[in-house]
């Protein structure tokens, strides 16, 4: 079951000549202004570094209600409005059918802002439940349901894109789980294809901060919806990996910034992989007589 909303003709006042209405209850303060600078420089930055924008196409955004889907909103809304964003934007919640999930909250915010949207309904969490024994973790197969629906979702809207709010730490914390737990170098790629080549996958708040993200949407007064499945499982490998990471910040402020820059820095001949680097290509020059 689903529903689609068209924007309406008239969108509502823009109270900020210079932003979209979606800022118009968002702080004017001089630190504000200085974090979403910078949150929108470091969505620039990966949407033209990956290559991701090609003029007149349409993106569906992946919107769960939390901090981060609003952030990736927001952002790109503000890109579009200042016409830096040539692209159609729907975005699209896909209510899961956890318990006690609060269904006017997202339909409210994108009609009251006149955004258009698509609200789906499937029941993927009965699903989850009924094939995990009770204290498994959900993430896995729960991401698989909700990933196969938006493609699905995406086909049918037309859209060549499916965009998603995964951030800077996002990444790095599947960096550090696929070494410890998985035995393999790899993140959360800024942009791929699916296994059909008929969608990509897009990531354009991959340098962003969560910390900041948080900031935003807190100064934003987004109507957050908390997740009351794999969020309120405790003991999640990603919540080790995510408090690991935050210590060694602490300890030693922008190693994130630096850990994210050397995923992009790599070099193959001083890795192990001979995939990557043909070590048996290797000789050395004779030596003169």
């Amino acid at each position: 079951m689903s529903a689609v909303m068209d924007a309406p003709a008239t969108p509502v006042d823009d109270n900020d000549a210079g932003a979209h209405p979606i800022f118009a209850k968002a702080p004017r303060s001089v630190e504000f202004n200085k974090l979403r600078k910078r949150l929108i420089r470091n969505t620039r930055e990966a949407l033209d570094k990956f290559a991701m924008v090609r003029p007149g196409e349409k993106w569906l955004i992946a919107l769960s209600g939390g901090k981060d889907s609003y952030g990736l909103l927001a952002l790109l809304l503000d890109l579009k409005w200042r016409g830096l964003l040539p692209v159609e934007l729907l975005a699209c919640n896909l209510d899961q059918g956890q318990p006690n999930f609060p269904k006017h909250i997202l339909p409210e915010f994108l009609n009251g802002l006149g955004l258009a949207h698509r609200i789906e309904y499937q029941d993927t969490y009965s699903i989850v439940t009924d094939k995990l024994p009770q204290g498994a973790t959900y993430c896995s197969l729960c991401s698989r349901l909700r990933r196969g629906n938006l493609y699905r979702i995406a086909r049918e809207e037309g859209c060549t894109a499916l965009v998603l709010g995964h951030h800077r730490d996002d990444s790095l914390e599947t960096f550090f789980m696929n070494l410890f737990h998985g035995g393999k170098l790899a993140a959360m790629p800024p942009k791929l294809v699916n296994d059909e080549g008929d969608l990509e996958v897009l990531r354009p708040l991959i340098y962003c901060a969560e910390e900041d993200l948080q900031r935003f949407s807190d100064a934003m007064q987004f109507p957050i919806i908390p997740c009351d499945l794999c969020g309120s499982q405790n003991g999640l490998q990603r919540n080790v990996t995510k408090a690991m990471l935050n210590d060694m910040e602490k300890a030693m402020p922008g190693r994130k910034d630096v850990m994210i820059r050397a995923l992009g820095n790599i070099n193959p001949s001083h890795m192990l992989d001979p995939r990557l680097f043909d070590f048996s290509a290797l000789s050395i020059k004779p030596r003169d007589a």
